[in-house]
């Protein structure tokens, strides 16, 4: 049964699953007893600890489903938010086996700490949008538009990857936006979209096929020059270290990019 905790507190993917260890059958890849390793017929089981980016939260859901189906008797827990919230509370000694963040720079923060075991590796891409009501009642169809007197526009907070991005691309298209408000993660500036409390905001792609259509998508050429890379991490103190390697050879798998491509996001 999937459980998702809302809050709380590259290489080729190959050369990962080299570095963890994962290979089909070897004896040296079991866990040590008491981590949740081994089920009776080889397989990972026990409960996976996965902390991953808001935005990534419909396409990983899917692939925990997947995971459990898969692997019966294993478990896996989601805490999805912004990218430097989940950093912040790995290296603050927050239990978890997978980070799996919506930029290299919020990686980084972990890595620096040495906390991973062996290098993250490149899954996925993903660009920005604009999300308006639907119908896209004040006529937005560039970055400019969000500089209309009046509109009310929100953007994710500087310190979390959608929002270094969509910084990234109001400068290079020249645009100067104040925001009626800076949101923690990109889930967070959508709803305000979708509850009728903003008239734009700058998100993921991912995210405006995600929400249907309770919202309208507006691309824009700069997103271009903003497009995120989504690492992913085995945490070097994982509590389940078997079942971790699994998931993220999930992940990784075609399998796993058949899943988040449909999803709309990028090829790593």
């Amino acid at each position: 049964m999937i459980r998702s905790a809302r809050r709380a507190a590259g290489p080729a993917a190959l050369a990962l699953l080299t570095a963890l260890g994962l290979t089909a059958c070897s004896p040296s890849s079991s866990p040590a007893s008491g981590d949740g390793g081994p089920s009776g017929d080889g397989g990972p089981s026990g409960t996976v600890t996965v902390f991953a980016a808001a935005s990534l939260k419909e396409s990983f859901t899917a692939l925990g489903e997947r995971f459990e189906k898969e692997h019966p008797g294993t478990e896996v827990t989601f805490n999805f938010n912004g990218s430097d919230s989940l950093a912040a509370g790995i290296v603050g000694g927050a239990p978890a086996d997978v980070f799996a963040a919506a930029s290299p720079a919020t990686m980084k923060r972990v890595t620096d700490e040495k906390l991973t075991a062996g290098g993250p590796v490149t899954f996925a891409r993903n660009r920005l949008a604009i999300a308006t009501a639907p119908g896209n009642p004040h006529g937005v169809g560039s970055l400019k538009g969000l500089a209309a007197p009046g509109l009310k526009v929100v953007l994710c907070d500087e310190t979390v990857p959608c929002g270094a991005a969509a910084r990234k691309a109001l400068t290079a298209a020249g645009v100067e936006v104040t925001p009626a408000s800076y949101e923690q993660d990109v889930k967070s500036a959508l709803t305000k979209v979708r509850l009728d409390e903003a008239d734009a905001a700058v998100v993921y792609r991912t995210d405006v096929r995600a929400a249907g259509d309770t919202v309208d998508g507006v691309d824009f050429p700069e997103a271009a020059q903003a497009v995120n890379d989504y690492p992913i991490a085995l945490l070097e103190n994982a509590p389940n270290a078997s079942a971790a390697r699994a998931f993220v050879a999930l992940v990784t798998s075609p399998e796993g990019q058949k899943v988040l491509g449909e999803a709309g996001f990028l090829a790593p």
